[in-house]
C-alpha cells in the first residue's frame, strides 16, 4: 500500500494542535497514521450491506441509535447563568483567544 500521510502532513497537523514533536516522535506517528488508513481502507472492502448501524456497542450489547425528538424547551434564564460564568462583562461570556492567527 502507497503511503496516504507524508511527514509534512504529520508535522501540519501537530502545527495546528500545538505539539511539538521529535523527529522519533513524528517517525512514528506517520506509521500510525498510515497503519490507522489501511485499517480502514481494509473496513471499506467489507460487504456491510443490511447491517444495521450502531449508536454504541458495550459489553451489555449494541443499541441501535434512535434520535431523541426534536422538542422545544425554554433556556435558562440569563439571569441565573450568568453568575455561574467564570469570565463575563456583565452581559456577555468571556473566552480566551485560542486561535494565534
Amino acid at each position: 500500500m502507497t503511503a496516504k500521510v507524508t511527514v509534512s502532513d504529520v508535522e501540519r497537523v501537530a502545527e495546528l494542535a500545538h505539539l511539538e514533536l521529535k523527529p522519533e516522535e513524528t517517525a512514528r506517528m506517520l506509521i500510525d497514521l498510515n497503519a490507522i488508513l489501511d485499517y480502514v481502507a481494509e473496513l471499506n472492502e467489507l460487504d456491510t450491506t443490511g447491517v444495521e448501524p450502531l449508536a454504541q456497542v458495550n459489553e451489555l450489547g449494541a443499541f441501535v441509535s434512535q434520535p431523541r425528538p426534536d422538542v422545544l424547551e425554554p433556556s435558562l434564564p440569563h439571569s441565573a447563568v450568568m453568575p455561574e460564568a467564570p469570565d463575563t462583562d456583565g452581559v456577555f461570556f468571556k473566552v480566551p483567544k485560542v486561535i494565534e492567527r
